[in-house]
């Protein structure tokens, strides 16, 4: 039963996206920082030199490379100092989040924020992967990379479908219904459906794919539910603590599954645990201002 819902909503996302044409393809900034980290004689100052190119990426990355979570106690200034601090390892995939976002961006209206939009995405990435290193978790740059793209399927909404976007606006605001359930009710899937369909035709790893479909709901993941869960509960910090807080996760339903799925034990040491952070959640909302 799953297996055909599943399968019916990708038919009804195919054919809402392919009534508005030819979706944008991968930039070309990625294959070409693709193709150099295959080359183990690749350095940061090569990067660099693709990745000053592109400003809007590259001022992007100086400020995932200033956050508090990674700790450097003087600012990081320039694009090779930026990727040494973020790592090679992570640095592909960040630029690919960054690029997917560039390619959906939308100019600020009445309706939407995209710089409210990007501190929200930016927070719940950094932030994840703070928490995942803590945990132990052993990819955390998997965690920095969904967290960054989860909510990627509300640009492509907010940009190819306004109409539908409009609609699903004024059922929250007269009806008080949750965004969530206001997608379903207009469209018949979510913004989680769109970015997982996107990420499928683009090829994306499974483990990205998965996290970002069950970002709202981490326990019905049944591939990898503790990096749904770890972006589900930084998404729910961003609403407790209003430090990257985002319009569209108003009234977020927490899934207290992932008390467990992370090895918390109980809902108490899950908060004991997150008021340790407090501070430094704040701190780096700050500095993303």
């Amino acid at each position: 039963m799953l297996e055909t819902n599943t399968t019916d909503i990708k038919q009804k996302i195919r054919k809402q996206l392919s009534a508005v044409g030819n979706l944008p393809s991968i930039p070309h900034i990625i294959t070409e920082v693709s193709q150099m980290l295959d080359d183990e004689n690749t350095s940061a100052s090569d990067l660099c030199k693709v990745i000053s190119q592109d400003q809007s990426i590259a001022t992007k990355i100086l400020s995932v490379a200033n956050s508090p979570m990674y700790g450097i106690p003087r600012r990081v200034a320039t694009i090779d100092f930026a990727i040494v601090i973020i790592g090679l390892e992570h640095i592909r995939s960040l630029l690919l989040a960054l690029s997917m976002m560039e390619m959906f961006k939308a100019k600020n209206s009445a309706d939407w924020n995209h710089n409210d939009y990007w501190k929200h995405s930016l927070m719940v990435g950094t932030t994840a992967k703070k928490i995942a290193d803590d945990l132990h978790y052993p990819k955390s740059g998997e965690v920095f990379t969904a967290g960054l793209l989860h909510d990627l399927g509300l640009l492509v909404l907010h940009k190819y479908l306004p109409r539908d976007f409009k609609n699903i606006l004024d059922l929250v605001k007269k009806d008080s219904v949750p965004y969530l359930q206001a997608e379903k009710m207009v469209l018949g899937f979510t913004h989680e459906d769109i970015a997982e369909y996107l990420f499928e035709r683009w090829n994306f790893p499974s483990f990205i794919n998965d996290a970002v479909l069950y970002h709202h709901s981490p326990s019905l993941s049944q591939y990898n539910p503790v990096l749904a869960s770890l972006i589900h509960l930084v998404d729910y910090v961003t609403q407790k603590y209003e430090v990257g807080s985002f319009v569209w996760d108003t009234n977020y339903q927490f899934d207290e599954n992932i008390v467990d799925i992370l090895g918390f034990g109980s809902i108490d040491n899950l908060e004991n645990f997150l008021r340790s952070y407090e501070g430094l959640f704040k701190t780096h909302f700050e500095s993303l201002n």
